[in-house]
């Protein structure tokens, strides 16, 4: 019902105009009827309030459907739009999810296929080349070098291209990183693959010089297998993430993001950090040392991200970061051959006192003992 006021020029008359009619108010009798005159009124204006919305929506509506653009809703009601809108928007976003959830498979079932060829393939060369020549040990550390670069070239590729290409965020890495470094710990039981714990048996006199420096001949050899083996496996461009990684091989950002100097010191705290624990734990059985070492090199490699990526590992490094472009060799040496070995001589040196293979006497720690050893009886006491 259309509802309208006119303004009022004095005290003595009120207007007001209710379904077409027009109602006056005089003074005499303006107290008697004005309560239920603003009774109607306010009813009156409630129901053109709402009616007006009504219509005003409505139009609005008309004028811009939700879905179609031919200038009238295909929807009969509000709500039965709003319905359909909520339908299609749950439909999209459950497409969405599974596409994710597709690409995010396949990028973890490419990399968990080729971790698996990996790690079987060495497990194998492993077993042969222990049995078939065990004075041979060089040989071993080749496949362990090439097992550990080969999974750590691949867990790259997840931190550097999945989070964009694969939807596979930096936590896959680290769980990743982790796992590789734990099971290559269970296969190569023996034997490292990180030249600097070779060169630190060389200074505690457990292996020859020969020996070492075979062994860390073939540690780099191995890395470097590992890079062309990794490169093979990126051509093939399995997934996105793989073929983005393939472009970026020639030109490949590097682990060094600080200074020479930085370099050297992140590296040497590192490999401080590792071969004291390793030092300290080398008595200990297997099931203590493998999830402490592989927890302790992936919290280094997290530290060391934005630093140098925490390699502490000279053969590894030399896969991972060597080929880019953006240093010389001179500085990627001095960083990543230079920092381990000096980690690893400072942690020899704070567990035993001194370095064996240069110095037999023990500059840190005391031969004596804390705590008095009571004297034995002499012949003459007994006899008394």
């Amino acid at each position: 019902m259309p509802v309208s006021t006119q303004n009022v020029p004095s005290k003595s008359h009120l207007h007001a105009s209710i379904g077409g009619s027009v109602v006056e108010f005089s003074p005499a009798t303006r107290e008697a009827r004005i309560p239920r005159t603003n009774e109607r009124l306010i009813k009156a204006l409630q129901n053109n309030t709402e009616d007006e919305n009504i219509k005003q929506h409505q139009q609005f509506v008309r004028k811009n459907p939700p879905f179609d653009k031919s200038g009238a809703c295909p929807c009969a009601t509000l709500s039965h739009a709003e319905s359909k809108h909520s339908a299609e928007q749950l439909s999209s976003s459950f497409a969405s999810s599974v596409q994710r959830l597709n690409t995010v498979m396949s990028g973890l079932n490419a990399s968990m296929g080729y971790f698996l060829a990996v790690v079987g393939t060495s497990a194998v060369g492993r077993v042969i080349l222990g049995r078939w020549r065990p004075r041979w040990t060089f040989l071993t550390e080749f496949v362990a070098a090439f097992a550990l670069a080969a999974c750590r070239l691949e867990v790259d590729t997840i931190a550097e291209v999945g989070q964009f290409a694969g939807a596979l965020g930096p936590d896959v890495a680290i769980t990743m990183l982790f796992i590789s470094i734990t099971v290559h710990a269970v296969v190569m039981q023996g034997v490292s693959g990180n030249p600097s714990v070779s060169l630190m048996g060389l200074l505690m006199k457990d292996t020859g010089a020969r020996a070492a420096l075979l062994c860390v001949a073939a540690q780099i050899l191995g890395a470097y297998v590992a890079l062309l083996v990794a490169g093979k496996y990126w051509q093939m461009e399995f997934t996105d993430m793989h073929m983005i990684k393939n472009l970026m091989m020639s030109e490949c950002s590097t682990s060094l993001r600080v200074s020479a100097l930085q370099g050297v010191l992140t590296e040497a705290l590192g490999a401080l950090t590792f071969h004291l624990v390793y030092l300290v734990l080398n008595n200990r059985t297997q099931l203590l040392r493998i999830p402490i070492f592989a927890a302790l090199l992936t919290f280094i490699a997290y530290a060391g991200n934005n630093y140098t990526s925490g390699y502490v590992n000279p053969s590894l490094a030399f896969a991972m970061t060597f080929p880019c472009p953006e240093h010389t060799f001179l500085v990627y040496s001095v960083v990543y051959w230079l920092g381990p070995l000096i980690g690893m001589t400072l942690a020899l040196f704070l567990y035993m006192g001194n370095i064996p293979l240069l110095f037999s006497r023990n500059l840190l720690y005391s031969k004596k003992t804390r705590f008095r050893v009571p004297k034995g009886k002499t012949a003459e006491d007994k006899s008394s």
